[in-house]
């Protein structure tokens, strides 16, 4: 019951989320209906995406604050009402690049907080029950599987609103928005026995925030799963290069690019499956170099990409590559939580995400505008995603040297 109340949470905050359905409309609302260069969108996803950058913040307001007596439920229902009542009111501003910037932000710090609230719950889950490689795999399946119906569906979509205008556009995507926000607030109602009756959370009138802060700082395993975090995501070959390069130069729709993104967040369903299947079988240390090793050369198969039809075939090797790296460094997160700071660290781990995502998003604007093209991204992307090999060694042996479901000395 535990991995399927996981996945049904995931399904749906993954869903919903700023890389999920309204991804692909947005920005080709930004680029063909307010016409913003490809480093104009760049900029404007670096800067809405402000909140992110502290996500450690909400992380911590997670491990110290309980709503209504609820836990994490409280977040889940409080803020999810809150984000669809914000959305519902953007939905019928006029449409401006500062009206969806102020929509994005104030929505997104709503959003942020239910984020923390699971991060939190399903790291403590996956360290209590010893499971944190299954948990790892169901949440990078269910993750996954609702970014490709997201984006598969949000690509179709961007091609329907082009023949609206931006205002009846941007009123569709904060309306839709809206409604799956306020599902996620009845579904912080469902409390299913199995997951919280023995759910064991530190006390926050017991704890103390500096003093936890500093044991945080203090916890030396977090800092190479960080580090770790912040090279695999920054990543100057995809997001906006990669949409530019494909509609401008191999002349792909809407819908294809959205349709590349669903192919290649799919194909890393089997490589999250073989991860599962494989984490109570060999040490995690096993896992994280081997994925690593297969990670690396990700992106290069991007620069063999002549037709639109072949970027779909490229999309599924992408994830093919990429899974089981992906999911070992989740796994290895969640087993570097100290007690009690779970929700703090999951989030600044977050924060690493936005922060990698977007600054190697504008550098690989520039890389590709005036310093090589997408060579020069697919080059530097690869040689970021190397400089992990040498990040692995400085990982604590007790972490990393037993099989899922055996317990993990701290």
């Amino acid at each position: 019951m535990i991995l399927v109340y996981s996945g049904a949470m995931i399904l749906v905050i993954a869903f919903v989320s700023p890389t999920g359905l309204t991804a692909i409309p947005w920005a080709f609302l930004l680029k063909n209906k307010l016409h913003l260069s490809a480093n104009g969108v760049a900029s404007f996803v670096l800067l809405s995406s402000i909140p992110w950058y502290f996500a450690i913040v909400f992380g911590a307001v997670r491990d110290f604050w309980n709503p209504f007596g609820l836990g994490d439920r409280g977040y889940f229902i409080f803020f999810g009402a809150l984000a669809s009542a914000i959305l519902g009111l953007f939905a019928f501003a006029p449409v401006s690049v500062a009206m969806l910037f102020a929509a994005t932000i104030l929505s997104g710090i709503a959003f942020i907080f239910m984020f923390a609230a699971w991060n939190g719950l399903g790291s403590t889950l996956g360290r209590q029950f010893a499971m944190s490689g299954q948990l790892s795999a169901v949440w990078n399946i269910a993750g996954t599987a609702a970014l490709v119906a997201g984006l598969a569906a949000g690509g179709v979509l961007s091609d329907r609103l082009e023949h609206l205008s931006a205002t009846a556009a941007a009123r569709t995507l904060f309306l839709l928005s809206a409604a799956i926000m306020a599902l996620i607030a009845v579904l912080g109602l469902w409390k299913p026995k199995a997951v919280f009756a023995n759910l064991h959370r530190a006390r926050a009138e017991n704890r103390h925030l500096v003093a936890d802060m500093m044991r945080l700082a203090r916890h030396r395993p977090i800092y190479p799963a960080l580090i770790i975090l912040l090279l695999w995501n920054f990543s100057p070959a995809t997001q906006t290069v990669l949409q530019y390069y494909l509609s401008n130069t191999l002349h792909t729709s809407d819908a294809q690019w959205g349709a590349y993104n669903a192919i290649s967040s799919l194909s890393f369903l089997p490589a999250y499956a073989l991860f599962g299947f494989l984490s109570p079988r060999y040490p995690l240390k096993t896992l994280l170099w081997w994925g690593t090793l297969v990670g690396i050369p990700q992106v290069v198969p991007l620069l063999f990409v002549h037709s639109a039809s072949g970027v779909l075939l490229t999309a599924v090797l992408i994830g093919l590559l990429g899974g089981v790296c992906t999911a070992a460094y989740f796994d290895l997160l969640i087993r570097s939580c100290p007690k009690g700071l779970e929700g703090t660290l999951m989030m600044m781990s977050w924060s690493f995400y936005a922060l990698a995502g977007n600054f190697g998003n504008l550098w690989g604007t520039d890389l590709y505008e005036h310093h090589g093209g997408f060579v020069a991204c697919v080059a530097a992307t690869t040689i970021v995603y190397a400089l992990i090999l040498p990040v692995l060694l400085l990982i604590p042996e007790r972490l990393i040297a037993s099989a899922d479901g055996q317990a993990v000395e701290q």
